[in-house]
């Protein structure tokens, strides 16, 4: 869609009085959009003003949204947002992990959606054209998934969406940041956003508009900066301590699991190694049996080295569900080795002979031998959690998540006094990290050290 005119019209200036000194606007109108410009001499507006009459005289083009000769402009009026966008994510996504894959298309497609010149017709469904832009003009993998081309009725949005956008030059309008913002920060359903959700959103849009500058489709950073352009919110590091099981319901809630008919054994194996071993979700599910040394009595060892945490197809390169990644936080090929409680050690010796496992076998396989969806763990931990808590607990954060149990073990650790240096070490977290995470969670040695501060300030009689 061409987004020059040449019915350009303009005013005279204005002059606005002001306590601190008259300042002069410049007005005129190109098609149908009014535009402005505030200066603090005459001369300067009567200059600007004659500079667009001259180039309106010479027959030049003007960019009906921002007004300003054709000629004039940047890069910026010659792309427009949609396809700058296709082009980051085109070069970000060789380099980038599949959940930043992931994250970079959930933050460009409200971006997308605010910057379009109308709102999309009515027979396209919003969801539909947010699924649009999220999984194929923001996923490289979906838009050259060969054996499975763009559905046609897909296309039609987004063909659709690129001749609606605005161009780059639009982020030269306050009123067109502000929708940008409001938008990374509001649901589909108008709701606001969490706040993890809109930091996150607001570091992937500077690195975009970073990209923009040292390519020149920009020439500074448009997003609110300035203390009180815009409020960031808060993200709470510290867990919410009503999230962590007691003994009680774990034991419950792992029985429950084991009890359930033919793989609820291998489940309950898996939910108690996050328990005991304090493993993330897409650590356990990447163990091999030859990774654990599982004596007959005592303490065992996992020798952790990968996670296969769980992205979707449209992010991964090979177009399996999981991506194989380095562990979080350590260099590509480091380790760490985490001790197995004894009564896990039993419960995974169980499993391995009941399954038949071999060594290079999955600790914990899938129905058909494969990778453990999350999608089949997350609702057997549903499942077992309306069972087994009560209405009140069930209701509240309690073990909601299934890296609660994780949370759960990592909290006991601590609190039973092994030094965080420790701790974070078996967690393969920093102890910084460790210390922010849980902080709120170490309970049980305020009075040991309020004795110690007894004694310490306490002051010898005074004889009468």
């Amino acid at each position: 869609m061409d987004n020059s005119s040449l019915d350009v019209r303009f005013y005279p200036v204005e002059t606005n009085k002001r306590a601190k000194g008259n300042t002069y606007t410049v007005r005129w109108k190109v098609a149908h959009k009014k535009h402005s410009k505030t200066y603090k001499k005459s001369a300067v507006a009567d200059d600007e003003r004659s500079k667009l009459m001259a180039a309106h005289r010479k027959r030049e083009p003007f960019d009906i949204e921002t007004g300003r000769p054709i000629a004039w402009m940047s890069k910026a009026a010659e792309v427009n947002w949609y396809d700058f966008a296709v082009e980051y994510v085109n070069w970000k996504w060789p380099q980038a992990a599949s959940n930043t894959r992931k994250n970079l298309a959930k933050a460009l497609t409200p971006a997308t959606i605010a910057l379009l010149r109308t709102t999309p017709p009515m027979h396209f469904e919003p969801v539909a054209v947010r699924k649009a832009l999220r999984e194929y003009a923001f996923s490289v993998r979906g838009r050259a998934h060969t054996d499975k081309p763009i559905p046609v009725e897909v296309q039609t949005i987004l063909d659709w969406i690129q001749r609606n956008s605005l161009p780059m030059s639009a982020w030269e309008k306050a009123e067109n940041v502000d929708k940008v913002v409001t938008a990374l920060s509001t649901r589909l359903d108008g709701t606001a956003a969490a706040a993890s959700s809109i930091r996150r959103n607001d570091r992937i849009m500077n690195l975009v508009m970073g990209y923009a500058i040292k390519h020149s489709y920009l020439k500074v950073n448009p997003l609110p900066k300035e203390k009180g352009e815009r409020t960031a919110p808060k993200v709470a590091q510290a867990i919410d301590k009503r999230c962590l099981l007691n003994g009680d319901q774990v034991a419950k809630m792992l029985d429950w699991i084991g009890r359930r008919p033919r793989r609820g054994r291998l489940y309950r194996a898996f939910f108690a190694t996050l328990y005991y071993a304090g493993l993330r979700p897409e650590e356990a599910v990447a163990l091999r049996v030859g990774d654990a040394t599982l004596p007959e009595t005592g303490w065992g060892e996992f020798l952790v080295h990968e996670a296969q945490p769980e992205v979707g197809r449209q992010w991964t390169d090979t177009g399996d569900v999981h991506e194989k990644r380095h562990l979080k936080g350590r260099a590509e090929g480091d380790t760490r080795l985490v001790p197995i409680h004894p009564v896990l050690v039993v419960i995974l010796r169980e499993i391995i002979k009941k399954y038949d496992l071999g060594s290079a076998d999955l600790l914990f396989p899938g129905e058909k031998g494969d990778m453990l969806a999350g999608s089949v763990f997350r609702r057997v931990w549903a499942k077992a959690r309306e069972e087994v808590l009560s209405d009140h607990e069930f209701r509240s954060p309690t073990g909601k998540r299934v890296y609660d149990l994780r949370h759960t073990c990592l909290t006991a650790w601590m609190n039973e006094g092994i030094p965080h240096s420790e701790v974070a070490e078996m967690a393969g977290n920093s102890v910084p990290v460790l210390q922010a995470i849980y902080a709120r969670c170490v309970v049980g040695q305020r009075e040991l050290y309020l004795k110690r501060a007894e004694a310490a300030l306490r002051l010898p009689q005074v004889a009468s």
